[in-house]
């Protein structure tokens, strides 16, 4: 912070909220450092398909040649890929999961690496605030009648619905603070930042992981126009510019790590921004209609978040606003902006602009893009423009305002008083307004001198497969390339307590930062797993023991694990579920034996090659509860077997699972007591 800093904000710490770590995936940025670039260029990243990539991707040739259809969307790539066995999934399970879900996950864990924390139970009393979107996949997966019979309708009801995003990753990540999932349409994912900084301030978690995700459907579309409808009539979001016609739809998934300051700071945590307040409102009753928005009460959101926060709205540079482009949506926004921003009436000194124009609508995670926008502009003190940026709509009346709508990539400059300041807001269909104060974060103190260990450093990595670790110790490399790369000693302070320790593992032993990226690059290539000379902790790292670095260290940002899954598709209305892996075929005349290994091949999604493979061990390899009970359930009624659901928690191969269930399978258990048993369990 400046020195000409306001009097409240020795306050900060203890009423502060500190945003520690980030990850998102946008359209047109598969990571963070790609949307910081579009958004550096001001570029639009939605997407104009043609007639041949809708009808090759399943669109109605007839609808898309319609008149008023418009074949544009903020479309994220790869939405339908996922890295299933990261996460313990097996395939027909991974086939099942909702891409949300899918996306979340992924998107979680590299938020949490991204804040220097391990993304695998490293962290208790960490909170999961999160929403999503409908989606196609879900309704298909939900009313198709040979999903429920292959893996039971409770798991598809579990894999699918959104109601389990928070859960699905507090389960797979081991978090053990509160779990919501959370639902204010458009303003979902700001709501869950909302409540996620109302948790740490209350003491119910330390650390929060808070966002949303919206994927509809992973396929190529567009939409159909209507007149007077929200959509904007040529594929392209215009806030507050008199070329405005309406909104794009768009897919997108954003996920931020958060702490209390005073903790952060205590902890060396890498603070990227700090949020100073927020506040959530609803219109009620006070608007033309239900999918209208309401003045008087976005106002009142901007104004209780800047009092939670000890401040004026007036002491804002900047408002990223939530910026439809619709005609109503724009001027109720832009009057209530204007009511709330008073303070500074008739200046035209504050900044607005809606990250909209750049990717599109994003649903539920709309909020969540537009503060992680916000957050990387104060890192770099810099404002970036809409996407396309015109001249501001008359009928909004910004000359006599407090704001003028960013029209190019500028500097931002340093407040007279106090640090840099933006608010965000976000505005759901039904009435369910938010606004979040952000400040840019305190300066960092330098690193400390290198360690006890004579300069020299030790970089643990591990990943899933070989590939995944060549691919990550390249990157790695490149970041310790980059100008304002870390010391090497936080380097390998944040490698041994923000990662997951996986099975397939490397070292480096460097003395400098040229070295230590030299001998990634070798890993990279391919070379033994210890380079730079032996080194007890590296080898004990490589024999799969727990290790203890000596020396210490600060969390800083380094490259998240490079995820690699296939894609597993995604189901879709009105048409064939997407084909899993091939699996043997259910005979009544068949043999038993053949009949229960089918069975089990279809309920883990294995093709021929694994169900033959004689060193392949289940359930180890991603079967799970649900998936044992349906499997009891099945052997019960198809081949009159009863088994202990005990039997599924052991290592067998195919082969000596379907052995052992027929020759238990004979006792008299019911299936009540079976369930009974695992509940027990």
């Amino acid at each position: 912070m400046t020195e000409n800093a306001s009097a409240a904000e020795p306050l900060a710490a203890d009423s502060a909220v500190a945003v520690v770590g980030m990850s998102g995936r946008f359209p047109g940025a598969p990571d963070l450092d790609a949307y910081w670039a579009n958004l550096l260029d001001g570029l639009c990243s939605v997407t104009d398909f043609t007639e041949e990539e809708l009808i090759a991707d399943g669109a109605d040739a007839r609808e898309i040649r319609g008149r008023d259809y418009v074949p544009a969307k903020g479309h994220l790539a790869d939405a339908d890929r996922f890295d299933a066995e990261l996460f313990g999934f097996n395939r027909t399970e991974a086939a099942a999961l909702d891409p949300q879900h899918r996306l979340l996950l992924e998107t979680a864990w590299a938020a949490l690496e991204n804040a220097g924390r391990s993304p695998l139970g490293g962290t208790s009393r960490t909170g999961v605030y999160v929403g999503g979107g409908p989606t196609e996949h879900m309704l298909a997966a939900q009313t198709d009648p040979r999903l429920a019979a292959s893996i039971g309708a409770l798991q598809v009801r579990i894999l699918t619905d959104r109601e389990f995003l928070a859960p699905w990753i507090s389960y797979r990540l081991g978090l053990e603070g509160p779990s919501m999932t959370v639902q204010t349409a458009c303003s979902t994912s700001l709501t869950a930042v909302h409540l996620a900084v109302q948790s740490l301030l209350l003491g119910d978690c330390d650390t929060a992981l808070a966002g949303g995700v919206a994927v509809d459907a992973v396929h190529k579309r567009g939409y159909v126009h209507q007149q007077g409808g929200i959509y904007s009539p040529d594929g392209r979001c215009r806030p507050f510019d008199e070329r405005a016609g309406g909104t794009v739809p768009g897919n997108g998934v954003g996920v931020v790590v958060l702490r209390r300051l005073c903790d952060a700071l205590a902890d060396g945590d890498p603070v990227r921004a700090v949020i100073r307040g927020s506040a959530v409102t609803n219109d009620g009753a006070t608007k033309v209609g239900f999918t209208a928005p309401g003045v008087d009460q976005q106002t009142a959101a901007v104004v209780e978040a800047w009092t939670a926060a000890g401040l004026d709205p007036a002491d804002a540079q900047y408002l990223e606003a939530h910026g439809t482009a619709t005609a109503l949506g724009d001027r109720i926004e832009a009057a209530a902006a204007t009511a709330a921003f008073k303070g500074a009436l008739g200046t035209g000194r504050i900044g607005i602009g809606s990250v909209k124009s750049n990717i599109g609508h994003l649903d539920a995670a709309a909020g969540v893009a537009a503060l992680i926008k916000s957050v990387l502009m104060l890192e770099r003190a810099t404002l970036v423009p809409n996407a396309d940026p015109g001249r501001p709509h008359p009928e909004l009346g910004f000359d006599d305002s407090p704001f003028h709508l960013i029209g190019r990539t500028a500097a931002w400059p340093e407040p007279e008083h106090g640090p840099r300041r933006s608010g965000v807001s976000s505005v759901g269909i039904g009435g369910t307004n938010v606004h979040v104060v952000l400040e840019e974060a305190p300066p960092r103190a330098a690193a400390g001198e290198p360690d006890a260990r004579g300069g020299a450093e030790v970089l643990l990595l591990s990943a899933r497969t070989r590939e995944d670790l060549s691919v990550l110790a390249g990157r790695l490399a490149k970041a310790l390339r980059a100008p304002d790369a870390p010391s090497l000693a936080d380097t390998a302070y944040t490698l041994h307590r923000g990662r997951a320790p996986l099975a397939v593992r490397g070292y480096v032993r460097a003395g400098d930062r040229a070295g230590a990226a030299e001998l990634l690059d070798g890993l990279a290539a391919g070379g033994p797993g210890g380079l730079g000379g032996p080194d007890p902790l590296g080898e004990a790292w490589l024999a799969g023991g727990p290790v203890a670095r000596e020396g210490g260290g600060r969390r800083v940002a380094l490259p998240s694990y490079p995820f690699a899954g296939e894609s597993h598709g995604a189901y879709r209305l009105g048409a064939v579920a997407p084909g899993g892996p091939e699996t043997e075929q259910r005979d009544p005349s068949a043999g038993l034996e053949q009949g229960v290994r089918a069975l089990l091949a279809e309920a883990l999604g294995l093709g021929p090659a694994d169900a033959d493979d004689p060193e392949m061990t289940y359930f180890a390899a991603g079967g799970d509860s649900l998936t044992a009970v349906h499997l009891v359930g099945c052997l019960r009624d198809d081949f009159g077997l009863d088994v202990p659901i005990t039997l599924f928690l052991e290592q067998l191969t195919l082969h000596e699972m379907a052995r052992q269930i027929i020759a238990t399978g004979e006792g008299d258990n019911s299936l009540d007591a079976l369930l009974s048993e695992f509940e027990a369990e």
